[in-house]
């Protein structure tokens, strides 16, 4: 059970203990100054406890009568602390709310290779929806839970966690130990900056994307661990200068967005991947265009990096990786002819 979960059930457990404390002094008075047997003093320190305020085990005497005065007044705060952790329990979801964390808990724990998404806000939307539509299985943290919508209530591999990303209990919950990658998009660089290293000191391998709002963070971020940072303004800024300068370079960007009604799709892939009777066959010998309508546009060599239109001859190779470009019905029939 995570910090999280055991600091709001701190309070129910602290409001029984005082009960269950109270009604064990109550019994031991009532058995010690009345003489009462355990089952009259325990349903008379019932009816004390409750506030009903009957009687029904005869007279007290006067040690009695004093004891139970102090023991009425030591009661009322208790029994005040008692309802009202039980009424915010029970009555305003705090219950439903601890078990839904603790939920997420065990599924997060059982989470491999997953992304990870710090924040819900503008980009951070937009990283959800694009893996959600490319099921990838993803956790996303989220401190404001009213910013959260029903949209992915009921989704498969997506799991919401409540909490603030910059600490190490949540990340644990969100799985990071096991996840893949993080994208970290929360509003200020420092979070980000604090997330990377948390991300990095907890899982050395994981791949870190983050956003940064100042090019004086892009450095910082990168020191701490980022593979990736990006500055959505600047983006957004080229991209309205190049509509003036490069129109027709947008509109092909828009295709691959589905901004125009028609929608491209970019696909890798790899050589691991690859039926065992297509490797060692070059580009051309594949012919992936012919048979599948798909059209390589870029190659990452081992040794080379990127390749933009690689040669037709280019033979496959251990750890290379393919950029494919079609459309919706052409990449399925590009991943039945390739995968195994």
């Amino acid at each position: 059970m995570n910090n999280q979960i055991r600091q709001r059930l701190q309070r129910l457990v602290i409001a029984f203990i005082l009960l269950i404390f109270s009604l064990f002094v109550g019994i031991s008075g009532l058995m010690v100054f009345e003489g009462l047997f355990f089952w009259d003093a325990f349903y008379l320190s019932v009816i004390i406890i409750s506030t009903v305020g009957m009687n029904e085990v005869g007279a007290l005497s006067d040690n009695g009568r004093i004891f139970i005065s102090f023991y009425i007044i030591f009661n009322l705060s208790i029994f005040a602390y008692f309802i009202s952790v039980i009424t915010k329990y029970v009555f305003e979801g705090e219950l439903r709310e601890i078990f839904q964390t603790y939920m997420v808990t065990r599924v997060g724990d059982k989470m491999k290779n997953h992304t990870i998404v710090c924040g819900y806000g503008k980009n951070g939307i937009k990283a959800c929806e694009e893996l959600f539509r490319s099921k990838v299985p993803f956790a996303l943290i989220e401190f404001d839970s009213d910013l959260i919508d029903d949209t992915y209530a009921d989704a498969k591999n997506v799991y919401l966690v409540q909490g603030d990303a910059t600490h190490d209990e949540v990340l644990i919950a969100a799985g990071i130990l096991k996840a893949d990658t993080i994208i970290t998009t929360l509003p200020k660089d420092a979070d980000n900056v604090f997330v990377t290293l948390t991300a990095k000191e907890l899982n050395p391998r994981i791949k870190i994307i983050s956003r940064a709002s100042e090019e004086s963070s892009i450095r910082k971020l990168q020191r701490a661990g980022a593979d990736h940072v990006v500055m959505p303004d600047a983006i957004g800024g080229h991209h309205m200068a190049t509509l003036v300068t490069r129109p027709e370079v947008i509109e092909f960007l828009d295709l691959l967005n589905g901004v125009s009604g028609t929608k491209l799709q970019l696909d890798k892939l790899r050589f691991e991947d690859m039926k065992e009777d297509l490797k060692g066959k070059s580009i051309r010998q594949m012919n992936l265009r012919d048979l599948t309508g798909v059209n390589i546009i870029g190659y990452k060599d081992k040794a080379e990096g990127f390749i933009f239109n690689p040669n037709p001859d280019t033979v496959f190779k251990d750890g290379d990786v393919a950029i494919i470009l079609g459309g919706e019905s052409e990449l399925t029939k590009f991943k039945d002819y390739c995968y195994s």
